[in-house]
């Protein structure tokens, strides 16, 4: 953002000076402040002289500087230097001022922290030492060298569902295309048939950056050369769920050598989580550090960040009670009997949307963890956990089923409540209207650039945010117990002191603390990055 003509000039220090230190100052002492006597004595070792002149007024002020600035260190006020040059925020609660702004810089002069910062709900967990490590074997970059070369073999790959969704099925495109040695044509994104967005892969990704951090590992052309343009693909529709390498090379790598061009789809789940080291490590890369949004999405959601980051620490939600999210899960917003027969009408007009287990009744798929936390749930969590009423949240999801009804528990209790819409200036989200994709990425990056984050419930985006904060430093992450502390929820004789202890205590080892991947079968590394894409450094290497 550009600086104004004066700030290029000089940034300026002020100090702002509390009521209370006015107040105490009688009127003849703010004369004498600011009109001192022409001949008044200073003993003061600080001036050379007898006699002291406020003749020159940079001296003057000078005086009233220390004075003013003795009087407030005395009564142990916090002093900030605010850099100028910066347009506020608007006042209404959730919107920004009308006007663009760079953040406001606050750094303290004084020892004692901020409360918010002394709250245990901003305390980040100990990542033990661990710090991305994606060192490829010997073998693995011999095989580049002949893998980069090749002229041969093209891999075609048309890629379904949301932004976060196709994010996963991108990552295992570029290790199939490594596995099988293929150079990989850029992934299609799939017009999304419930939001109808039409965009394409440059849109949403920053294309140029992929390709550069990929040319080590696998070839990535931005199209089919002239050569195979006229070849037909050999298409494979229905891949098994979670084949390994062995399974791809020995389905595929015959029938690519021969035809060239292999095209494969919906590869959401497709490839297993348990790869060699050095494709663990791939995927890492992919996910991690060759997904870059383009350009206009991430100036916007770090411009976003930043006025969120503006007051203070903020905590992300991810709230997922959309009406959708009701209907896949078999499960009910719990607001009223009206809503209730919005979900059940929609689930038998579109059976295929139902994704959660069909033979489990409303109340059991609740109790065993399966339903997104409501609005109401959400608040309790976050209050046992300690969130203080002061915390600044940005919710991220879609409209929410029942609108302002649902959103009401969390909106009393924290009224720092913002979303995209809210934080936006006029104008700024006009050119990603009605494109979900964009809105999607918005919501991931000022997400992730959250001090603490929740998903209420599961899905890709939280995953994908759960892997990039532990790639980060691990970074806090809610991860809600839903299956053991529901019960606790309905227990209306428990006290809120012993209820709030037992939220605590069930969640101490959920709270984006480090994770091995290999402690449990099936585990994603661009969830759990550990140890395959993580490890621990001595501070002298």
């Amino acid at each position: 953002m550009g600086k104004s003509n004066k700030c290029k000039a000089k940034k300026q220090s002020y100090i702002s000076v509390p009521s209370q230190i006015i107040t105490s100052l009688s009127s003849s002492s703010l004369q004498s402040l600011l009109l001192s006597p022409k001949k008044a004595h200073l003993n003061s070792s600080f001036f050379v002289g007898h006699n002291y002149s406020c003749r020159r007024p940079r001296v003057c002020l000078s005086a009233l500087f220390l004075f003013v600035l003795v009087g407030l260190l005395r009564l142990g006020w916090n002093v900030n230097t605010l850099v100028l040059c910066s347009q506020s925020f608007g006042s209404n609660t959730g919107k920004v001022g009308e006007r663009d702004h760079q953040v406001l810089v606050t750094s303290q002069l004084q020892s004692p922290r901020p409360l918010h910062l002394e709250s245990e709900f901003w305390k980040q967990p100990d990542g033990m030492g661990y710090r991305p490590c994606l060192e490829f074997s010997a073998k693995y970059r011999k095989a580049s060298e002949a893998i980069l070369n090749g002229r041969r073999k093209y891999l075609l790959v048309v890629v379904s569902g949301g932004m976060n969704q196709q994010r996963n099925q991108i990552v295992d495109a570029v290790v199939i295309a490594r596995i099988l040695g293929a150079a990989l044509v850029v992934p299609v994104l799939q017009v999304n048939i419930i939001w109808g967005d039409e965009s394409e892969f440059s849109d949403i990704f920053d294309l140029g950056h992929f390709k550069k951090v990929l040319a080590d590992d696998v070839r990535i052309l931005s199209s089919l050369p002239s050569t195979h343009v006229m070849t037909r693909p050999v298409e494979e529709k229905r891949t098994p769920l979670h084949v390994s390498p062995q399974w791809i090379r020995s389905r595929y790598l015959k029938r690519i050598n021969k035809e060239g061009v292999l095209l494969l789809r919906g590869l959401d789940s497709r490839l297993s989580k348990d790869l060699p080291p050095d494709l663990q490590k791939l995927r890492c890369k992919v996910a991690f550090q060759a997904l870059r949004f383009a350009p206009p999405i991430l100036e916007l959601g770090n411009k976003l960040a930043r006025r969120m980051q503006s007051k203070g620490p903020y905590f992300a939600l991810h709230l997922r009670i959309e009406k959708d999210v009701w209907v896949r899960t078999g499960c009910l917003p719990g607001l009223s009997k009206e809503y209730d027969e919005i979900v059940h009408n929609e689930r038998r007009r579109h059976p295929e949307f139902l994704t959660a287990k069909s033979n489990l009744s409303y109340h059991e798929r609740k109790l065993a963890g399966l339903c997104p936390l409501n609005a109401f749930e959400v608040t309790r969590l976050l209050k046992a956990l300690g969130a203080p009423r002061s915390a600044r949240i940005y919710w991220a999801g879609g409209q929410p089923l029942g609108g302002k009804e649902a959103l009401s528990p969390l909106t009393r209790e924290f009224p720092h409540f913002y979303n995209k819409e809210g934080l936006a200036l006029p104008g700024e989200l006009e050119p990603f209207a009605n494109k979900a994709s964009f809105m999607a990425a918005i919501d991931y990056i000022v997400s992730e650039k959250s001090d603490v984050f929740m998903a209420s419930h599961g899905g890709n985006m939280g995953h994908a945010i759960q892997g990039q904060r532990a790639y980060a430093g691990h970074k806090k992450y809610i991860t809600p117990n839903k299956r053991h502390m529901l019960p606790y929820f309905v227990n209306s004789s428990l006290p809120e002191a012993e209820f709030s202890r037992i939220i605590k205590e069930l969640h101490q080892e959920s709270l984006g603390q480090p994770e091995l991947r290999s402690s449990k079968a099936g585990r994603d590394v661009t969830k759990y990055p550990v140890p395959e894409c993580m490890c621990k450094r001595n501070k002298t290497t």
